[in-house]
């Protein structure tokens, strides 16, 4: 295993503290179901009101109730109807209090969701580029699933809780200030105990997050690149790295298990040790001579179980808080990522596009300091078809990816129609540029649904047309069910072949003013490529065009053909121009040939 493998490498784990200004923004996802809000807490408060009648109802039957009965059932009777009345009371208002605050937890979190997802769509291409997947997935789902979990369970319970503390505090001081002693004296400890033993795990959860966050990235990675995996014979080994992701993970949470196993004992010891004393001091009392002690023992047994409860529970939530803004941190993290590649103010949209594209100056590169092009100048004429090639990296998909704004240039401008790109409206901007990647993307849905992608409103007649117009009519009706074939997760199940066909139908069909194609017939076979020439030929007249390519003869025909190379263009003309010249174009003609 090397130790430069990225999925070992944890995300940042800092210490974990509560952030106040995340809280209140928090909040304000919370204001739209404010009402519903209002009507929990109401429903919370007569549960405690009613939880905190039952010791007391207790104390008057030990009291007065049993001491004096003789035969006589009417007091007995009463006494216990309000005892039922008022455990009733509480479960069912609890019950509709859980389902009320489990619906506007999940209604807020849909709402984080939307935003989430709304700025992943927005982001460019360089936040995912330094990033694996799978943990980009962790932040979406386990992070924000964490905090629909404390909505649900334990906001309005911190509230409670809270609540309820100081008002069974005040009835035990009411009732006994000795007792109540006692009562302190045996849950503090108690509380604090669980505290450092919540501390403590919540230190190792932090670990075990970022070792989880790296198996999902491993998984996700090789769920997508399984087929790559078994062609090169790596099951085995990517078994020992998941293996060894698995136990790093493992180790944690044992130690977290270890650790939560100390709750029940220490629990036990401290709740005898106060029920133990409870007693002793009731038996000193009822020695001294004071009324009424045995019914005021059985409320206070009633009354630590709802002090130390939530006393307990409180030290708890204050670590999930902990915990819960540490997520909310790194969510808001990813909403507040600034979108560099977004509209300006001043934008523009396109209209009646020539197609005209000006390079001028440009300097760009993917790193700080490593420029890929420097002040790059082309300037290409509406109509014009124009071939890029050059060896692996040289900068050719980085040309077309400026045309795109997929990346923003560092230096200089790149112009449409004698429009910065930067002041066109990304959703103008791609809809006048078509383009065809190597790798075709295709989702999960149909045929015709795919087809329709980048034209939604197109009908199921104009799909057809389209795919007719590129030749791939008839290997789509060949499938199951024709253009109604339901397809699995990118395509599988097509060839290479299929797939880039239904791609260029998708492109004929959005009918671009520019198209680009980036190595799109590169998993095309060969008799496949002679039939999508005619079709790509039509596609491309009166279109300006940027073709990269490694088979030479889909350009042959260009109107130039550019050898990317040293940061900028190193060659220039048509094919036989640069035949003539026996340069860079040359050598690679011939070593192209000679495959």
């Amino acid at each position: 295993m090397s130790a430069r493998n990225t999925y070992f490498q944890d995300e940042a784990v800092e210490k974990e503290k509560i952030d106040l200004k995340n809280l209140r923004r928090l909040l304000r996802y919370a204001l739209p179901h404010r009402r519903l809000f209002v009507f929990v807490l109401l429903l919370m408060l007569i549960a405690v009101a009613s939880s905190l009648v039952t010791p007391l109802l207790l104390r008057y039957i030990v009291n007065n109730v049993i001491p004096g009965f003789a035969g006589e059932y009417g007091q007995f009777a009463v006494a216990i109807g309000c005892f039922v009345l008022a455990g009733a009371a509480e479960i069912g208002i609890t019950f509709f209090q859980q389902r009320s605050m489990g619906r506007m937890g999940h209604g807020i979190i849909a709402d984080i969701r939307h935003d989430i997802f709304y700025k992943l769509q927005e982001l460019p291409f360089d936040y995912f580029d330094g990033r694996p997947a799978g943990k980009i997935v962790v932040r979406v789902t386990d992070y924000i699933a964490e905090l629909a979990d404390f909505f649900t369970n334990y906001l309005m319970t911190f509230i409670l809780n809270i609540v309820k503390i100081v008002v069974v505090t005040v009835i035990m001081l009411v009732l006994s200030p000795l007792l109540t002693l006692a009562v302190y004296g045996a849950v503090v400890p108690l509380a604090v105990s669980i505290f450092l033993i919540r501390r403590a795990i919540r230190k190792l959860f932090r670990t075990h997050r970022a070792k989880v966050s790296n198996r999902s990235a491993f998984l996700v990675e090789s769920i997508m690149g399984e087929k790559i995996i078994q062609n090169y014979n790596r099951s085995a080994y990517n078994e020992q790295i998941y293996h060894d992701l698995q136990q790093d993970s493992a180790k944690y949470w044992m130690r977290i298990v270890r650790r939560n196993e100390l709750n029940t004992p220490v629990v036990e010891l401290f709740w005898n040790a106060g029920t133990v004393l409870l007693y002793a001091l009731a038996f000193s009392l009822q020695q001294a001579g004071a009324p009424a002690v045995t019914g005021t023992v059985v409320a206070f047994l009633s009354y630590m179980t709802l002090f130390s409860a939530p006393l307990t529970q409180l030290s708890v939530i204050v670590q999930n808080l902990a915990q819960v803004s540490a997520n909310l941190e790194r969510v808001f993290e990813t909403i507040d990522t600034p979108s560099a590649i977004a509209d300006g103010e001043d934008s523009v949209a396109l209209e009646n596009v020539q197609g005209r594209v000006d390079f001028d100056s440009v300097t760009f590169g993917y790193e700080e300091g490593i420029d890929v092009l420097q002040r790059f100048d082309l300037h290409v004429s509406p109509g014009e078809t124009i071939a890029l090639v050059g060896p692996t990296g040289a900068g050719k998909t980085t040309v077309i990816n400026l045309i795109t704004r997929f990346y923003d240039v560092t230096g200089g401008a790149v112009r449409i129609d004698g429009v910065d790109v930067r002041k066109i409206k990304l959703h103008s901007l791609r809809q006048n540029v078509g383009v065809l990647m190597q790798d075709p993307f295709l989702f999960k849905g149909t045929v015709i649904d795919n087809i329709r992608y980048g034209r939604p409103s197109a009908s199921d007649e104009e799909c057809i047309a389209a795919a007719k117009a590129i030749f791939a009519d008839e290997c789509i009706r060949r499938l199951q069910n024709g253009y109604y074939t339901e397809l699995a997760e990118q395509g599988e199940g097509l060839s290479a072949g299929e797939k880039q066909l239904i791609s260029f139908a998708r492109i004929i069909l959005k009918d671009p003013a520019v198209v680009i194609l980036d190595e799109a017939t590169s998993s095309v076979s060969s008799d496949i490529e002679k039939r999508i020439q005619s079709a790509l030929e039509a596609l491309l007249r009166g279109r300006t065009s940027f073709i990269v390519a490694h088979r030479l003869s889909t350009i042959r025909n260009a109107d130039r053909i550019l050898f990317i190379a040293n940061k900028g263009i190193a060659e220039e003309g048509t094919h036989e121009q640069l035949l003539k010249r026996r340069g860079l174009y040359y050598n690679l003609y011939k070593e192209m040939n000679a495959k």
